[in-house]
């Protein structure tokens, strides 16, 4: 259900009078489970304000890409940590690291956000490319269901309605973080997620300026990738 509230004082879909270029939807959902405490979770906050200065420095991509963050912590806890917005209007929330790792979970709520937000764009009269949805961890699932989301997130990918990124960090199992895509999950390089954010940021400034039905063209992953 689209969420009418007014009680914040703003006008809903303002961004879309102001600005009705196509939109790029992408959602970053993240493990900010325990075993990300200190130097990971440092380095993670590091890089989203990297991704948040550079897309604003973009300017294609800061009146065309639009950002939802996901964080999936606590037992089974999973949060919007930053709604849909512009990301000229982008400001990079501060993670925090604790509890186990409710992937599945997140994963359902990312899929919902996108079909509301696909509505909304619809009903304004704002056409899309296909979302993102990138999913960084590094651990695996601790949610029961996990399996059943996981397919979904397949199906989904496997009907173009998105297009899912698993990224894993030291320490996650990767073959659990594939099965939410029907493409191989990366493995990241150290703490390298300032590198990643920025590889993120220029690969969808590149996807939200290219051709209708354009393929899905990533920039070179450079050394944030461990292969």
């Amino acid at each position: 259900m689209v969420n009418n509230d007014f009680s914040d004082g703003m006008i809903p879909y303002v961004e879309f009078a102001d600005n009705a270029n196509e939109r790029t939807p992408c959602v970053l959902v993240l493990d900010c489970s325990g075993s990300m405490r200190d130097e990971p979770i440092k380095q993670l906050n590091i890089g989203l304000k990297a991704l948040e200065k550079e897309l604003k420095d973009d300017i294609d991509a800061s009146s065309r890409v639009q950002l939802l963050i996901i964080k999936a912590y606590g037992k089974d806890e999973v949060v919007v940590a930053s709604d849909w917005i512009d990301a000229m209007n982008f400001e990079a929330p501060i993670m925090e690291a604790s509890g186990l790792t409710p992937i599945g979970k997140a994963m359902e709520l990312a899929l919902q956000k996108i079909e509301e937000q696909k509505c909304i764009y619809d009903s304004c009269g704002i056409t899309s490319k296909r979302p993102w949805i990138f999913l960084i961890s590094d651990g695996e699932p601790t949610d029961y269901d996990w399996e059943q989301i996981a397919e979904k997130c397949r199906y989904a990918q496997q009907n173009k309605k998105v297009v899912v990124h698993a990224v894993g960090t030291q320490g996650a199992n990767l073959d659990k973080l594939a099965r939410f895509s029907i493409m191989p999950p990366k493995r990241l390089t150290g703490l390298k997620f300032t590198e990643f954010f920025l590889w993120l940021s220029r690969s969808v400034s590149c996807i939200s300026r290219a051709a209708p039905n354009a393929k899905d063209l990533l920039q070179d992953t450079g050394d944030w990738d461990e292969e």
